[in-house]
């Protein structure tokens, strides 16, 4: 990978995190009005619809029957589970506390490529690794009572977006950002639909609710296209850490959104997780100038 393509690669992951986060500042806002599988439905079809109109407009429905390749529908799966762990999360933790949580995914997209790719981690790297999932258990706080139950799903995000991440250099690499995206957002809204039969009474959404998810759905295709692309750019062990920037959006929208300010044990976890995956940053790009040398 060039330089310039890995700086290209960091920026879209970057304003990848930014997007998704507005998206889902404006579920949390929702969900105070109606159930999260009505609400992943309206989200997942303004979003279908957006980015079918782009695949349209861009003259790209030739491509359309590829969004079935097993590697698309294997990513919109992983995605489905990740997106409705943090969007029940959401409900009931602070957006910053429960980011925070799911911010060990790209340190399991780091042992991940260890383990089944046979890229190499140091025994440094795995100790930032391990510190970092420290860092994630100090924002969890387990045993401190129901909330800390529904952070534990920060977790389960992180693993289900690890795998996905790890999977997306297997998809065909002519296949269009907008296909790949269009087979995550069909996914996430067949499963709110599917939620909806059969756990949710149907609830007749408001204006404000409808606008919250024509919002939602807008940034949630630009946040997808963006995360596509960024691993389809750069390779994993240089893009994932650049994950962590999700953090700092998320504890501006915890603040400027929803007044929520984490407390003094979840902001070390969070400063934790951060040290260990800008530390691991700086080993890569230490390591990369000792191989030009």
């Amino acid at each position: 990978m060039s330089r310039s393509q890995n700086l290209r690669a960091i920026l879209a992951m970057v304003m990848a995190m930014g997007t998704l986060v507005a998206s889902d500042s404006c579920v949390k806002l929702a969900l105070a009005s109606m159930p999260l599988f009505q609400l992943m439905l309206i989200r997942g079809l303004v979003a279908v619809m957006i980015c079918l109109s782009l695949i349209l407009a861009m003259g790209q429905a030739a491509q359309l029957p590829r969004m079935f390749d097993k590697w698309l529908v294997a990513r919109g799966l992983l995605e489905t589970v990740a997106n409705v762990s943090f969007t029940l999360g959401l409900a009931y933790v602070a957006i910053a506390d429960l980011t925070a949580i799911a911010q060990t995914c790209p340190l399991l997209v780091l042992l991940g490529a260890w383990f089944f790719h046979g890229q190499s981690l140091s025994p440094l790297r795995l100790v930032l690794i391990i510190g970092g999932i420290t860092g994630a258990m100090l924002v969890a706080q387990p045993g401190t009572g129901a909330v800390s139950l529904f952070a534990s799903l920060g977790f389960l995000t992180a693993i289900a977006a690890a795998v996905r991440d790890l999977i997306t250099p297997n998809v065909p690499r002519d296949t269009s950002p907008l296909i790949a995206a269009l087979t995550v957002l069909v996914c996430l809204a067949a499963t709110g639909g599917a939620g909806t039969l059969a756990f949710e009474e149907p609830v007749m959404p408001g204006t404000q609710v409808l606008l919250l998810m024509v919002l939602a759905g807008g940034l949630s295709v630009t946040g997808h296209l963006l995360l596509y692309t960024a691993y389809q750019l750069g390779d994993a062990r240089t893009v994932a850490p650049f994950m962590y920037s999700l953090t700092i959006w998320a504890v501006l929208a915890g603040l400027l959104v929803f007044s929520e300010v984490p407390n003094g044990l979840a902001m070390a976890g969070m400063a934790v997780v951060a040290a260990a995956g800008l530390a691991i940053i700086w080993l890569d790009g230490r390591q990369r100038q000792m191989a030009r040398l």
